[in-house]
């Protein structure tokens, strides 16, 4: 049985970890899988979280105050102004390629290659990171 949202939340509000990530950690170790300590990293989400320190098989993993995971960063504020920067930061590194080895700027040259190279980097996982503050839609525009 899953715990609710409100059970998970005050478990977040105190620090502790939700049961189904202990269940999870203790069902990996019960199949033998082993996790790369040094990859492991806490990351603290809440603003009144009290950071407390976890350990894996006897060592302390090391906490981050951001994230890359799935190739979308996330930082302990839930905030994705940085998401939206790299996105937009990748999105003009590829149009200004496209920009270089065209000799055409014809739009029915550059749209087929803008549908396929272009908009995949701006609509991955758009709805985890999509913008939430206006300088973030002004910057992906």
């Amino acid at each position: 049985m899953t715990p609710s949202c409100v059970e998970q939340s005050t478990r977040w509000r105190e620090g502790m970890p939700s049961r189904r990530t202990l269940t999870g950690l203790r069902q990996a170790r019960v199949n033998c899988v082993k996790f790369h300590k040094a990859k492991c990293k806490v990351l603290h989400i809440h603003w009144h979280n009290p950071k407390h320190k976890y350990r894996l098989g006897g060592e302390w993993i090391e906490s981050s105050a951001e994230e890359k995971d799935l190739g979308v960063l996330t930082d302990e504020k839930l905030n994705m102004s940085q998401q939206c920067a790299l996105a937009g930061q990748k999105a003009n590194h590829i149009l200004g390629c496209i920009k270089i080895s065209m000799t055409s700027r014809l739009r029915e040259g550059i749209l087929p290659l803008y549908s396929n190279l272009v908009r995949p980097h701006l609509e991955y996982c758009m709805q985890l990171w999509g913008p939430q503050y206006r300088r973030d839609m002004e910057l992906l525009e």
